[in-house]
């Protein structure tokens, strides 16, 4: 037990000092490319070192497996060269026990992000789009959101705003049905109200089907001046590419919110696919983790004596690179359907753990 804790204690210190390092090399990377982001916006230096701090724990979230298969490397390689893991075996400990550590620890590294970073990166990621969009739109907002009260969309500019209320949509989003539009000037006062059955967007208008509309600002009475019309049409300032990325990336939803963010996206219309990728990816998470440390053993967890540690180091580098993007290609191979959800989350971790530990098993020599 004092061992397993000795190796555990030096692998998440090292996953620790790796995570420093990739912070030292990530942020000044991504402040140039918020800077250049902003070039010509009414913002500065520290505009641009928010915005890179905001980003900077989704990147390093991300290459969490890259950081832990690093930290395995410097694990094993630093136990072999001080002779550690000859004592480890003269004690009777096998390659697999002695790896049981790490790997435990790994999970539970995995499980904590799960619970507790993933909900830190949903937050900073939700602000970060938010201020990236502010910039972008010059303080004018275009948002779209799904409640279980349907679609909702705000759209305006300095005139005024629109607020938009559908019971359901297509799934790009551009067609509404059972649609409410709400108009408000520029000091919030609302001025109009129209329900459609339908509604389309096209360029730079709404296309409104059986139409009924309420003069709010002008008349004492409303409902007696109402009038239904066949077709009306509404500018708009939205396109189909804002609504789309109106619902920003699953990173940016904390994982205890996403099943319920998935049922009411299935419920209002839009296919929840990519989102539901994203949660079986998360939950799978520790496992790729612990993938990554086997990886890393399976080349590495040999005597320094040995020789060719250069080449075993760069075989595990590969090979642990290759199932990262190999992951990342299964992802967006669920995110088209190509392949199912399941399938495309949990294949590559459990693959990654099956031939590791079958070079393991082959390289273990007692």
């Amino acid at each position: 037990m004092t061992l397993a804790r000795y190796i555990a204690r030096r692998f998440l210190w090292l996953v620790f000092m790796v995570t420093m390092v990739f912070t030292g090399l990530l942020l000044p990377i991504d402040l140039m490319e918020q800077l250049r982001r902003l070039d010509g916006q009414d913002a500065g230096v520290g505009d641009g070192f928010r915005l890179a701090a905001l980003n900077l724990p989704a990147a390093l979230y991300q290459i969490l497996p890259l950081i832990v298969i690093l930290a395995t490397l410097a694990l094993f390689l630093s136990l072999a060269r001080s002779s550690e893991l000859v004592v480890i075996r003269a004690a009777g400990r096998s390659a697999i026990r002695a790896l049981l550590s790490p790997v435990l620890a790994a999970i539970l590294l995995g499980g904590l992000a799960l619970l507790i970073v993933n909900p830190i990166v949903a937050t900073t990621q939700g602000v970060y789009e938010r201020e990236i969009a502010r910039y972008r739109t010059g303080g004018t907002s275009s948002v779209m959101s799904v409640s279980e009260e349907g679609v909702w969309l705000r759209q305006g500019d300095a005139s005024g705003q629109t607020v938009i209320r559908a019971a359901r949509s297509s799934l790009g989003g551009t067609v509404l049905f059972e649609a409410t539009f709400l108009s408000f000037d520029a000091d919030g006062t609302p001025v109009e109200r129209i329900d459609a059955t339908r509604a389309e967007l096209s360029d730079g208008d709404w296309l409104l089907e059986d139409a009924k509309r309420w003069p709010l600002g002008t008349s004492d009475n409303p409902e007696r001046d109402a009038q239904a019309v066949p077709v009306a049409t509404i500018p708009s300032t939205l396109t189909e590419d804002q609504i789309r990325d109106s619902f920003g990336v699953p990173s940016s939803i904390p994982i205890f919110q996403l099943p319920a963010f998935i049922r009411q996206l299935d419920a209002a219309g839009f296919s929840g696919r990519t989102h539901r990728v994203w949660l079986h990816m998360e939950l799978a998470n520790p496992f790729m983790l612990a993938a990554m440390v086997m990886i890393g053993a399976a080349f590495t967890m040999r005597h320094a004596r040995a020789g060719q540690s250069g080449t075993m180091v760069l075989l595990a580098l590969l090979f642990g690179f290759g199932i990262f993007f190999l992951r990342s290609f299964a992802q967006t191979l669920g995110e088209n359907g190509q392949l199912p959800v399941a399938l495309a989350a949990w294949s590559p971790p459990l693959a990654a753990i099956l031939l590791s530990l079958g070079v393991i098993l082959q390289l273990e020599d007692g």
